[in-house]
This record gives structure tokens, C-alpha cells and sequence, in this order.
């Protein structure tokens, strides 16, 4: 199991899922202004979503032999438990841990990149041996 973590692929799936959290953190930030810390994660973390799914099928994964749809649906259904992750996290950090700790300053965005890395794992073996997995 290692052995997918210590290779070419993984370091290029970081680096597509570096992008597109940047393209997380960032929405975030803008829809806090229009909605809750709750609903800005989840509409932050679709917009995150499309542009992993873009990054990791040019770039990272080579082709699965499946439709665009395919791979699509199977990217989200992976991505639908990555930000299960990601919102729990958030939230009980946000909301509850850190503030109970005394981290009241950015604690949401502390939390937010937590809860943004901890599926990175996870998700790269959905990815790896569902979403793109050859036919």
C-alpha cells in the first residue's frame, strides 16, 4: 500500500489537489460574504471538485478506457466522502475544538485547511483504483 504514496503519480495528485484546494480555500472566502461557513464549504469544495477532476484526468491518472460521464460520477461518489470528511472536520473544529482550546482568531480558517487536507489519502485511492481505473 506504500508503494502508491512513494511514486510519480501521487506527487502529481498532490500537486492537482494543491491547486484546486487553493481553488477551495479561495471560493470560501468569497461566499462567506453571501452565506454561512457551512454552505460556503460545500459550495467551495464543488468548485475544488471540478478543478481536481479536470487537473487529475489531463494530467495525473492515465486514460481508464471509460466516458467522460464515467469517470465523472465515479469522481464525485469518491469526492461526496472526501467532503464528508471535510465538512465534518471543519465544523467540529471550527465550531467546537479549537474555540474550546482558546483559538478563537481564523479558527474557521484553521479548521477549513485541516479538513481540506486530512482526505488526501483516501482520496487518492478512490481515484486511483475507482474513479480512474481502467476498464
Amino acid at each position: 500500500m506504500l508503494r502508491h504514496f512513494v511514486s510519480a503519480e501521487f506527487v502529481k495528485f498532490v500537486a492537482a489537489g494543491g491547486t484546486a484546494a487553493v481553488v477551495n480555500m479561495g471560493a470560501r472566502y468569497v461566499l462567506d460574504i453571501a452565506m454561512s461557513y457551512s454552505a460556503s464549504i460545500v459550495m467551495a469544495y464543488v468548485l475544488g471538485m471540478v478543478t481536481a477532476y479536470t487537473l487529475n484526468r489531463l494530467l495525473v491518472f492515465a486514460r481508464s478506457g471509460r466516458s467522460v460521464a464515467s469517470e465523472a460520477w465515479r469522481f464525485t461518489a469518491v469526492n461526496v466522502l472526501g467532503l464528508a470528511q471535510v465538512w465534518l472536520i471543519s465544523l467540529g473544529l471550527g465550531d467546537h475544538l479549537l474555540p474550546s482550546l482558546g483559538v478563537v482568531d481564523h479558527a474557521h480558517d484553521i479548521a477549513h485547511v485541516i479538513g481540506v487536507i486530512f482526505p488526501v489519502f483516501t482520496s487518492f485511492l478512490g481515484h486511483k483504483f475507482f474513479s480512474f481505473a481502467r476498464r
